[in-house]
């Protein structure tokens, strides 16, 4: 049995409150500031940004977050470098912040493709996004993430999961993807009596469980 395997069907809380710490230990130094901010993050402070400062927290805060690797940063944060030209503004920018503030977070799906209009994310990057901003109802959806699920037995999505490619989830594969997430979180609020538990904390447990 896997380790990722194990904890899943784990009710010890011990065992999930150490493999959310182990997370910790796998954040380069470089990111280190920028997880603490978003772990806890004020995001009435982000709803309440103008344009330019919706633009400069994403450019600056959230792919640096999400982008660890320089080459991907790069690349990603050129197409958001785009917004400051003629043909697709802030003011597009900004319209999709108020879209994911408005929108119904039951549905993940156009939770997703919202986050997904913004240059420079795919389904991951959006996930990312939405989990940072609302860590209750959604979690990152990445290659590990994938990887990690495809190691449980049981799942009822065990099929579909392994017909995921990992470095090309799509947006209906992310939202399976984090419908289970949102089922464990719930899941183990209940076992452990407890509200801490959240789609967001499952995928940092996912992040390093099987390393």
């Amino acid at each position: 049995m896997s380790a990722t395997n194990k904890l899943w069907s784990s009710r010890d809380e011990r065992s999930w409150l150490t493999a959310l710490d182990k997370y910790w230990s796998y954040v380069k130094p470089t990111h280190l500031d920028i997880e603490r901010e978003f772990n806890s993050l004020d995001v009435q402070q982000i709803e309440q940004m103008n344009a330019m400062q919706w633009y400069e927290f994403l450019l600056n805060k959230y792919f640096f977050w999400k982008y660890t690797a320089r080459n991907r940063y790069v690349t990603t944060t050129s197409q958001l470098k785009k917004y400051l030209g003629p043909k697709d503004n802030l003011d597009n920018l900004f319209s999709i912040k108020q879209r994911i503030f408005e929108m119904n977070k039951d549905d993940i799906a156009d939770g997703l493709n919202i986050a997904c209009e913004i240059r420079g994310l795919g389904t991951a990057g959006a996930s990312g996004l939405l989990a940072v901003l609302f860590p209750s109802h959604f979690a990152t959806v990445d290659q590990f993430a994938v990887k990690a699920l495809s190691e449980v037995s049981g799942l009822q999505e065990k099929y579909a999961i392994t017909k995921m490619n990992p470095e090309q989830i799509r947006v209906s594969e992310g939202a399976v993807l984090i419908k289970i997430m949102r089922q464990k979180a719930k899941e183990l609020n209940t076992v452990f009596s407890t509200d801490k538990w959240t789609p967001r904390k499952i995928d940092m447990v996912l992040w390093v469980a099987s390393r």
